[in-house]
């Protein structure tokens, strides 16, 4: 059972991040940010509403319909929002609306504006300003405005506007802003990955011959929501063979005795996400073969995350669990050759062809880059990444003895740098052989 849930983070935290953001923008430029749009399942349905992680991250405001406004140096506010204004009528049919005053009085923004009126006064504020940040190419409807408006100040450098001269990506300073997290975004992360362990527990509990990955999802779901979470992505539910499909999400096959279970799953609670994969026999009990690539990928995983400290590359931990994959496989006769020679023509990704791990925070696959200045940059602390080596031998490799074919393995944990070494969030779903075996005897 997760320990009580965390607070929510302050409305503080929002108007500092903001501040940080224009600070690193400088008093000449503006940001603009519109939140996610609603989107249409079907007909007049909607998938449920999600915010921009960077909108999130950057205001605490949930909900469409609204352009978020940075301008540094300003004098009458610095922090705008459009928004929604209130409705009574629609508000009995969606919900309650914050309209422009609960935006100033609730997320600390310093004037907000109706949503309707964005196109009298965003010109005005983009006039003197040399340059914007924005995310040209994510919503092509929102860019075509945005051209618009400068278009307007541009039609007014004769009678001394002034026009900006640099459009600049918004992701270059703001995301790497998210790539450190603060002590109020481990707290949520660390409750996210407690939800994902439980579920998880649950799963790997209710399994056994004869059900379906549907059915094993449903408890996955079951837990999440009991913990007012939701998933962080879509769940991966893969028994036997198709546990050698990495994105497999049909979700829908029997689970059959002898096989594994791969079921790669997260959280996502107050917009963080966890990620947990966990591989474990239908049957309750590993057989040779497969206890044989399980311990491999463990060990692999054991020696990734032992790289994971601050000052060592962001490559390492990958480079680490490499070379104890391709070590094991050669021992295993999967592969042939000198683990340097191996290690050198890349024969491993036969078996293993993805990374290690990536970041994780507001997305599943979180922003921030990997390399600077063509280098891999090093991990410091309040950085969250994923630690998640496998191997994927699947049904017809050439030249592979039917025992090993159709095994996919793949254990995934969750792991916070800390200030002397690291911290791993997910340790509440066991990854053990005899652990595992030992929680599905006691189902």
């Amino acid at each position: 059972m997760p320990r009580a849930a965390p607070p929510p983070i302050r409305t503080a935290e929002f108007v500092r991040r903001r501040r940080q953001l224009m600070k690193l923008a400088g008093e000449d430029a503006i940001l603009i940010l519109p939140a996610a749009a609603e989107r249409i399942r079907n007909r007049d349905s909607t998938y449920p509403f999600r915010q921009d992680s960077d909108f999130w991250y950057l205001s605490g405001f949930n909900e469409p319909e609204a352009v978020l406004v940075l301008v540094p140096g300003r004098s009458h506010g610095e922090a705008l929002l459009f928004c929604r204004d209130r409705d009574p009528e629609r508000e009995a049919w969606d919900g309650p609306r914050a309209g422009p005053e609960g935006a100033v009085e609730a997320f600390g923004f310093d004037d907000a504006y109706p949503i309707s009126d964005i196109d009298d006064i965003l010109p005005g504020l983009i006039e003197g300003r040399s340059r914007v940040f924005y995310h040209f190419g994510r919503d092509v409807e929102f860019d075509l405005k945005l051209i618009g408006w400068v278009n307007r100040v541009r039609a007014q450098i004769r009678n001394g506007a002034e026009s900006p001269h640099e459009f600049m990506d918004l992701g270059h300073p703001l995301h790497d802003l998210r790539l450190f997290k603060s002590p109020a975004e481990i707290k949520l992360m660390r409750h996210s990955a407690a939800i994902a362990a439980e579920a998880h527990v649950r799963a790997i509990q209710a399994t056994r011959p004869g059900l379906f990955e549907y059915s094993i999802e449903a408890e996955l779901l079951h837990s999440f929501r009991r913990h007012n979470a939701v998933p962080s992505y879509e769940s991966i539910v893969g028994a036997g063979a198709n546990a050698c499909v990495l994105h497999y999400r049909a979700n829908s096959a029997a689970l059959k005795a002898g096989d594994l279970l791969l079921i790669d799953a997260g959280a996502e609670y107050q917009g963080y996400a966890s990620d947990i994969t966990r591989t474990f026999p239908i049957s309750g009990s590993y057989s040779r073969e497969q206890r044989a690539l399980y311990d491999l990928v463990l060990n692999a995983q054991a020696a990734a995350i032992a790289a994971v400290r601050p000052g060592n590359s962001w490559i390492a931990p990958h480079e680490a669990a490499v070379s104890v994959l391709t070590e094991g496989l050669l021992s295993l006769g999967l592969l042939r050759g000198t683990l340097k020679a191996c290690l050198a023509d890349e024969s491993y990704k036969r078996f293993y062809m993805h990374k290690t791990g990536h970041w994780l925070g507001l997305d599943v696959h979180d922003v921030g880059e990997y390399r600077i200045g063509g280098d891999f940059r090093l991990l410091e602390p309040g950085m969250v990444l994923t630690i998640e080596p496998g191997l994927y031998i699947a049904p017809g490799s050439k030249s592979v003895p039917a025992k090993w074919q159709g095994i996919g393995i793949r254990i995934e944990d969750d792991v916070l740098v800390t200030a002397a070494d690291h911290e791993v969030l997910t340790t509440a779903a066991p990854k053990d052989a005899e652990a595992i075996e030992a929680l599905m005897a006691r189902a």
